[in-house]
C-alpha cells in the first residue's frame, strides 16, 4: 500500500458524521474515535475543553446516537 493509500484509508476511518456541524462536536468526536474508550476527564485534559462545554458536547453526541456512554467511559457506536 502507498503512502497515499495509507493516508485515505486513515482518512475514511476517521470521517465524521454529516449530522455533526460544530466544530466542537468533531472534534469531541473524533477525539472519542481516535482513543476508542475516553473518559470526561481525559478528553477535558486532552482538548483543554472546560467541563461544562464538554459535557454539553458529549450529551448532544449521545442524543444524536453517535456517541454512548459505557460506565464511566465514551465510546463511538
Amino acid at each position: 500500500m502507498s503512502t497515499s493509500e495509507h493516508q485515505l484509508a486513515i482518512a475514511g476511518e476517521l470521517a465524521v458524521p454529516d449530522e455533526i456541524t460544530s466544530p466542537q462536536a468533531k472534534l469531541v468526536y473524533l477525539s472519542v474515535l481516535l482513543t476508542e474508550e475516553a473518559k470526561a476527564a481525559d478528553l477535558q485534559q486532552m482538548l483543554g475543553v472546560p467541563k461544562l462545554t464538554l459535557f454539553a458536547v458529549l450529551e448532544s453526541l449521545a442524543a444524536q446516537d453517535l456517541i454512548q456512554r459505557t460506565g464511566d467511559c465514551y465510546v463511538c457506536r
